[in-house]
């Protein structure tokens, strides 16, 4: 399994001409590799994210998961391939407030393809919970949990679909100090026993010093820092 984007670029049309965003971006990762991508902000780090996760069709070049290109699937299967491949976490956690913690980690099943059977995914979602340290958090809504319980409440979400593929969009950039070191100690621990492929957008110095590869989005390219 391996991401590959190659020589990717975006640009937007406006009536005053294209404004380019990304110009002729190269990137590979594979099993068990901790990517991060910092950058100013407005330099495209999220569009390249959104790029990557089938969210977003680039303006040329490719991008392959695993050999497949999401943007040459059909819609229906497009949304599938994302489903089961690829899981998102982002800086607001995007929790429905109505719902618990549990009813809001199986969210994403409730349009899967998978043949899972509603137990397991159930059983999935109760044991991620208790992995990020909320055993007792489960039938708690988002109004009665902290910033960072929040955030590892998403951080299960992600993750209940076992998916290859975890894109960041700034995952500690609403927390304080502590939190987001909490949070970045429990996403690389998970990242590193399911071996995941682990791409993440941030502002944070802190947090991109504890990824094994690092690069600056500077002037629409993609470089490794000096």
């Amino acid at each position: 399994m391996a991401l590959t984007v190659t020589h990717v670029s975006k640009q937007y049309e406006t009536p005053r001409g294209p404004v380019p965003v990304l110009d002729d971006v190269s990137l590979s990762v594979e099993r068990g590799d901790a990517v991060a991508v910092m950058g100013p902000s407005g330099c495209g780090k999220s569009t390249l994210l959104y790029m990557i996760g089938a969210l977003e069709p680039p303006s040329s070049g490719s991008i392959t998961i695993d050999d497949q290109d999401p943007y040459a699937l059909g819609e229906r299967e497009q949304a599938a391939f994302r489903g089961g491949t690829i899981g998102f976490i982002f800086q607001d956690h995007l929790l429905l407030p109505q719902l618990s913690a549990l009813d809001n980690v199986l969210v994403p099943t409730l349009v899967s393809t998978a043949d899972t059977p509603a137990s397991e995914f159930s059983d999935r979602a109760r044991q991620l919970l208790i992995e990020v340290g909320l055993k007792d958090r489960l039938e708690h809504r988002p109004g009665e949990l902290s910033g960072g319980e929040k955030q590892r409440v998403a951080i299960a979400r992600a993750l209940v679909h076992q998916p290859a593929l975890l894109l960041c969009d700034e995952p500690t950039g609403n927390l304080d100090r502590g939190s987001a070191d909490a949070v970045a100690d429990l996403l690389l621990k998970l990242h590193e026993e399911r071996r995941t492929m682990l791409v993440a957008v941030t502002h944070s110095q802190e947090l991109a010093r504890r990824f094994s590869r690092r690069y600056e989005l500077t002037d629409h390219r993609l470089q490794e820092p000096a």
